[in-house]
């Protein structure tokens, strides 16, 4: 079996700092200004490029008394080292989130990203059109990634919450299918039932709750996340176990209904952890302002908005 290594990527490249001392020297036309730039001393900048210039063979600069000009293979390399400098600028933007003050990584819930936050976002955009969002969505293991992002919103039970978590919702926990379904004859006994795996709120904590067994244990269906399931049932699959945050916008619209009237209290919750108070930035703080307002009304009106 032939085995594939992957190539070393800067394998052949000279220094990074070869590379900006030309570019700068090659912009400003002169070693003392590059080196101003660089916070360099000029004779360093200088050595940088004498040492491009016998990596590659060929003299990038004609260096006349007073002045410097490009050679033709200088004017030839220049726009090369330009748009790599380019690249790795915008990539290292996208990658650590820009200008702080309006870029925002936040680690959410895959669910309450997908079926709560996004439909509601545009409200956001328009309280704060400059603010620019990276939102994180790790299914498993958030702790692995929480570091990285500035605010999080995770799921979960309250003893396994930091100090500084807010609780954002007090849900309950119900069954749910599309609308019409019931009229085509599918019922508890005989239809697919969906559940999100890792969870308290289950069919079988549903059906003891109501003070009844729980007889189709083996039968019911998990996903990893709360989407699959309550998109399964929105698409007339069968039912799904559902709570108050995840499809209060589908039993608004009526693509979802409630086909029992029993519910029963979900031990977990979306918890909003914000930064440390000495790492808020006006992103931050325009984020966490807007969600507590968006969630205290879709508390205080006791439906979707």
């Amino acid at each position: 079996m032939a085995v594939f290594r992957m190539t070393n990527p800067t394998a052949g490249l000279p220094p990074l700092t070869w590379l900006r001392a030309f570019e700068a020297a090659a912009r400003h036309l002169s070693f003392t200004r590059a080196a101003a730039e660089l916070n360099l001393t000029q004779s360093a900048v200088s050595q940088h490029v004498r040492s491009l210039e016998a990596f590659l063979g060929r003299d990038l600069f004609v260096r006349k008394p007073r002045a410097l000009a490009l050679t033709e293979d200088g004017a030839n390399y220049l726009p090369t080292i330009r748009e790599a400098f380019n690249l790795l600028t915008d990539g290292t933007r996208a990658f650590t989130g820009g200008n702080r003050g309006r870029n925002l990584t936040v680690q959410c819930n895959m669910a309450f990203s997908v079926l709560w936050l996004a439909p509601r976002l545009k409200r956001l955009y328009a309280r704060y059109p400059w603010l620019v969002l990276n939102i994180v969505t790790p299914i498993w293991d958030p702790e692995r990634h929480a570091a990285n992002a500035a605010v999080e919103i995770r799921f979960g039970r309250p003893e396994d919450m930091t100090g500084e978590a807010m609780r954002l919702t007090q849900d309950r926990f119900f069954p749910v299918c599309a609308a019409g379904y019931l009229e085509s004859g599918h019922d508890l006994r005989n239809a697919p039932l969906f559940d999100c795996a890792g969870t308290t709120g289950t069919w079988s904590a549903w059906f003891n709750s109501r003070g009844k067994e729980m007889v189709r244990d083996s039968d019911v269906n998990l996903a990893s996340t709360y989407v699959i399931a309550i998109t399964a049932a929105r698409n007339g699959c069968g039912f799904a176990m559902g709570h108050d945050t995840l499809v209060g916008d589908f039993l608004a619209d009526g693509t979802l209904i409630r086909p029992f009237e029993h519910s029963a209290p979900l031990t977990e919750g979306y918890f909003l952890m914000p930064p440390s108070s000495h790492n808020q930035t006006p992103a931050s703080e325009a984020f966490l302002g807007w969600i507590r307002d968006e969630m205290n009304t879709f508390l205080a009106v006791g439906r979707p908005v």
